[in-house]
């Protein structure tokens, strides 16, 4: 008897440089990283997201994007390692949230910003709650992760949720993680195969 393909839920993410906050609370934007390009494209990949969307409004940031991925996808890195090409595969750069959202079409998506500021949440989804959501009653999500201080208010609470925060070991519950390595614990423990 042929083993049945499991289930890959339906997820998009985007990597927000704007609107995020600074440490004054003030809308920012923040640049761009190599490392955030190439490592979460790498975590994208192992667990199955559909798109990562990169979104910045200023076109010398989207170009330096388009820049790395051509190199890797078509240019000398794609001979270089092929493994890189594959990953960044999904990857595309956006002037917006909106445009990302616009470009995957999926409207009945849930929308599911992270934060540590769960005051400003329509929903707060614990781990498990947003991976049952995604496996058994198999709804769609895009998932935004903000680079400087975070996303900002308006973005949280135009979300349909947020997820809980990443919690240090006790006694500290130090928080200060890269955002490529939370976005990495995020996606094992909603799309990991455990």
């Amino acid at each position: 008897m042929a083993e049945e393909t499991p289930y890959v839920p339906r997820l998009a993410i985007g990597l927000v440089h704007y609107p995020v906050r600074d440490s004054k609370q003030k809308t920012v934007a923040t640049n761009i990283t190599n490392f955030d390009i190439h490592d979460i494209a790498r975590a994208a990949t192992v667990f199955g997201v559909e798109k990562y969307y990169i979104i910045h409004p200023m076109k010398e940031q989207l170009m330096f994007v388009d820049r790395v991925l051509d190199h890797w996808r078509t240019g000398q890195g794609s001979k270089f390692n092929p493994m890189r090409k594959t990953a960044l595969g999904n990857v595309k750069a956006v002037e917006s949230v909106e445009k990302a959202f616009e470009d995957w079409n999926v409207p009945e998506a849930l929308t599911i910003a992270t934060t540590a500021r769960t005051e400003w949440a329509k929903h707060k989804y614990s781990f498990a709650e947003l991976r049952n959501e995604m496996h058994v009653a198999k709804k769609p999500v895009f998932m935004l992760f903000g680079t400087g201080f975070g996303l900002t208010e308006d973005l949280i609470r135009s979300s349909s949720g947020v997820l809980e925060s990443i919690r240090g070991a006790p006694p500290k519950d130090y928080r200060h993680l890269s955002v490529r390595s939370a976005v990495s614990i995020c996606l094992d423990r909603v799309m990991g195969p455990w």
